[in-house]
């Protein structure tokens, strides 16, 4: 069984194979080559453009693929979405899809986008977000990039992909309206998903990347804790967190061990040590499986 994989080139490439090195897949990708190699002899993977990803999952040239929802919605592919995973070109958690138009236009709303010329790369995603506002005389056509300039020299309107806004600011746009929010997803082919093997492949996938995610937010912690206070440190941790709690050898001390949450840890760490807690060790996590 060979598992025909997509995975995106350009922005999201990096962080693509990064991520699948954490959750155990490592991929070795030349300077000049479209064809990274894996260090899983049942995984074929290409690196093609993450707007073509959906039309090659949908029609079995591929069995899977990482792309983002923002593609999946412009070609309007039929496929299987096994999971969300939570990163973006920018290593954000979403991306917008935004309608916008020169600061000092008149257009204000969906509705003033009647008879105006908009710029996108999203021409699909674009003309059904228009029509399901009984817009439909709007002229959408495909940009080519450099979209923010074209307004409003060449264009009323532009739709766009923006993750904190300033390049629209910087170009004298605002945002009108936002069209949706996307992130990066796993996707599969739907006949792939009824093969077993291939099934039981993207379903493993699918656990390793969703562990590698959670991991990158949380950290574990180990410390030693006499029995005494014992009661006092573990009131410290977070509530839903169960400690794991191990005897030591001479009886008068235990191992405490848990998984927190990295953003809390700077706060907990002196809160544990002034409970009683000695030796705290703070370690980072691969992949974190529920």
């Amino acid at each position: 069984m060979t598992l025909r994989m997509g995975l995106p080139k350009g922005s999201l490439q990096n962080s693509t194979i990064d991520l699948l090195g954490k959750a155990g897949f490592r991929f070795t990708v030349g300077s000049r080559s479209y064809v990274p190699t894996c260090d899983d002899p049942e995984i074929a993977a290409l690196l093609i453009r993450a707007q073509e990803i959906p039309r090659y999952v949908q029609d079995g040239v591929l069995d899977c693929g990482i792309t983002g929802y923002d593609w999946i919605r412009e070609t309007n592919a039929d496929v299987a979405q096994m999971c969300e995973l939570l990163y973006s070109r920018g290593g954000q958690n979403a991306v917008k899809i935004v309608c916008a138009a020169p600061n000092d236009s008149n257009i204000q709303s969906v509705a003033d986008l009647a008879g105006k010329r908009i710029a996108t790369e999203y021409v699909g995603l674009t003309e059904q977000w228009l029509k399901e506002h009984g817009i439909e005389d709007a002229h959408v056509e495909f940009s080519w990039g450099a979209t923010e300039v074209k307004a409003p020299e060449l264009v009323d309107a532009i739709v766009e992909l923006t993750e904190t806004g300033r390049s629209l600011k910087a170009n004298g746009l605002r945002i009108v309206a936002t069209l949706i929010e996307s992130t990066t997803r796993f996707i599969a082919n739907r006949q792939s998903v009824q093969d077993p093997e291939k099934k039981r492949k993207i379903e493993s996938m699918t656990m390793l990347l969703t562990g590698a995610l959670r991991a990158e937010t949380m950290v574990g912690l180990k410390m030693n804790v006499p029995v005494a206070k014992l009661q006092d440190v573990t009131n410290v941790l977070p509530a839903l967190k169960r400690p794991t709690v191990s005897p030591l050898a001479d009886g008068e001390w235990v191992a405490v061990e848990t998984i927190i949450d990295e953003k809390i840890v700077r706060i907990l760490i002196p809160e544990l040590k002034r409970a009683g807690a000695e030796g705290i060790v703070e370690y980072p996590l691969n992949k974190v499986i529920p």
